[in-house]
């Protein structure tokens, strides 16, 4: 929701010109994150008002509603800012209520319990969370079908465990996310991985790796974590055989640059065809998950992209946080979109919400 601050947009981090350029373009990754209000007509609203734009000097900027009405205006009945904290805390509970629910929810009901019009919610569901409430859905229930495997159950289990209703229905989300059940039943038979955990500028960092590379660095990872991921390897604290691996990998963090150290991962085909083009991505630049999906050669695969990259098992190696959505906005990551601010601020990379926050 938005959230009264003591001082106006100008005397922030936020750049006055970002916020105009914002409005101009209507753009409702912004809405919620600043408010323009009007000295000629008293009113205020949100960026993405279809209203006709003012004058420029007419306009001045503020943090929030609160903000706005404390200075005298009112709020624009068109476009209705106060809403935007009751839209956005409709999807924040209709996720809650996907990942809580055993069976798939219809869209009806679903929107029906946050209090919305159904394809309403589909589009204020998918504005914000970059899919619709179906596809969330079966994307959620595929990671905790991977998890259910990695764990050593059984397909048939895994299946049911998970929340679907027929065979079927599981393995036509493996085929469209691409995950295959026999690429996360392995669990590392027969390899055995060194690891050793280490304090870096972001966190704690724990670095595991085979006799052929790297196969995980994660951030706040730990060595149960770890076992449990490959839970058929053989897993020893590091005797300072993989002390150059680790070395080299807290230096991409320090100081980005260009390192082919030797990774070691396995996924699905698409998953490392994916991975492969994320490895080409230069420090200091971004691509789009549509960008990405045209680069493999399938367009039409942005969601199943954004999975895949959710999916890599090596941060920053595997330079995910460099993929950013359409809109400009960062998207999600793994490590916390704290890190992936930090990764790529460090690398000098800049994408649209950058003005708007404090790195």
């Amino acid at each position: 929701m938005a959230t009264a601050y003591a001082m106006p947009i100008a005397m922030r981090a936020i750049d006055q010109d970002a916020a105009w350029a914002a409005f101009e373009a209507r753009d409702r990754s912004w809405d919620g994150r600043v408010i323009g209000a009007v000295r000629t007509t008293g009113i205020y609203c949100k960026p993405s008002c279809p209203a006709r734009r003012p004058k420029r000097e007419n306009v001045e900027f503020f943090d929030s509603s609160d903000e706005a009405r404390a200075a005298g205006y009112r709020p624009c009945l068109r476009c209705k800012p106060d809403e935007v904290g009751r839209d956005r805390e409709a999807v924040s509970k209709a996720i809650r209520l996907i990942e809580e629910c055993d069976e798939t929810m219809q869209l009806s009901e679903l929107a029906a319990l946050v209090g919305y019009a159904p394809h309403h919610f589909q589009r204020l569901f998918t504005r914000d969370v970059g899919m619709s409430p179906a596809a969330y859905a079966r994307a959620f229930r595929l990671k905790r079908a991977a998890s259910n495997l990695t764990e050593g159950k059984t397909v048939t289990e895994t299946i049911y465990d998970s929340g679907y209703s027929a065979p079927s229905r599981f393995y036509d989300d493996a085929k469209r996310l691409g995950m295959s059940p026999s690429a996360w039943r392995d669990g590392g038979r027969g390899v055995t991985i060194r690891f050793a955990v280490a304090d870096t500028a972001l966190g704690r960092l724990l670095v595991a790796a085979t006799d052929k590379g790297i196969c995980s660095l994660n951030f706040d990872d730990d060595e149960a974590r770890l076992r449990r991921r490959f839970p058929n390897a053989t897993i020893l604290a590091d005797d300072g055989s993989i002390a150059p691996l680790v070395a080299e990998a807290l230096s991409q963090i320090d100081k980005p640059g260009v390192h082919e150290l030797p990774i070691d991962v396995r996924g699905t085909a698409f998953q490392e065809k994916v991975w492969a083009e994320l490895r080409k991505i230069p420090p200091g630049e971004t691509r789009s998950y549509a960008d990405i999906a045209a680069a493999i050669g399938d367009p039409k695969a942005t969601r199943a992209v954004g999975t895949a990259n959710g999916s890599n098992p090596v941060a920053v190696l595997v330079p995910c946080h460099r993929v950013i959505r359409s809109d400009g906005s960062l998207g999600g990551y793994a490590g916390g979109l704290e890190r992936k601010r930090k990764l790529l601020a460090a690398e000098g990379a800049t994408w649209k919400e950058q003005a708007a926050l404090d790195l």
